[in-house]
């Protein structure tokens, strides 16, 4: 009994074996980069920031944008990736920043000093980017877009809104915590998850076409039914990585 115990925690406290994902030369160089804080290199091996990315198809010269920021872990991966003729346009929404002030010390610390990094705080209402982009990058956000304080309806419009900023043949990559299901969109409020099934559909109804998903970290031993801020879970969720296409023209 003891043994299939510690399996099954040994299981949960570890994502599942990598799948086989090349990691480009650009990438694999953006997480060494000296840029990057120490603490933030000590999480790719958890986060497999360099196989998601390259399943996402990010490269030089690309013009992307991390939406939804957060503290900038992604941030500090694209720029160096895309390089001096690419662009990231760093989104940090002013509702969040309004909500935790430190988003705005943590989107400062993570643009300053990259000359191809634009850095943008407008509402989620009237975010715009300012010129077509090649792919968006949005991790462990999508369920955000359907708290409480989010205005009825706001992730399907935005979903459209990021269709409409993509060119044709843009990419949009979502990885979130994977709830049980849920089509009406209850648990996020209380579980910040969201139902795999339910967010693909919502953002395929913007006229995104999904080209598959990176099982990099699904962990079936994850129940689905924790806060995945509650510390036996934290950093051991279940997570869907999505990609989705614009069709091209």
């Amino acid at each position: 009994m003891k043994l299939v115990l510690s399996a099954a925690l040994l299981a949960l406290a570890m994502p599942l074996a990598a799948h086989a994902q090349t990691v480009p030369a650009p990438i694999t160089a953006a997480l060494g980069d000296a840029g990057r804080p120490q603490a933030e290199k000590d999480r790719d091996a958890a986060r497999h920031p360099g196989e998601i990315l390259a399943f996402a198809g990010i490269a030089p010269g690309q013009k992307v944008a991390d939406f939804i920021m957060g503290g900038g872990y992604w941030t500090r991966i694209l720029a160096p990736t895309v390089g001096p003729k690419g662009k990231v346009y760093a989104y940090q929404p002013a509702e969040f920043i309004q909500f935790r002030a430190a988003y705005a010390d943590e989107q400062k610390a993570a643009t300053a000093g990259r000359a191809n990094v634009v850095p943008l705080s407008d509402s989620l209402k009237s975010f715009a980017f300012a010129e077509p982009l090649d792919a968006i990058v949005t991790v462990q956000n999508w369920h955000d877009l359907h708290l409480k304080a989010a205005p009825p309806g706001a992730a399907r419009g935005i979903a459209k809104k990021l269709y409409d900023s993509l060119k044709p043949g843009g990419v949009l990559l979502v990885v979130d915590h994977v709830a049980n299901a849920d089509p009406e969109f209850a648990v996020p409020q209380t579980l910040h998850r969201i139902d795999p099934a339910a967010a693909r559909a919502e953002i395929e109804s913007a006229g995104f076409k999904f080209e598959g998903e990176l099982p990099l970290l699904r962990n079936p031993n994850d129940p689905r039914t924790a806060n995945v801020f509650t510390p036996e879970i934290r950093g051991k969720t279940d997570q869907f990585i999505y990609k989705f296409r614009k069709p091209a023209a």
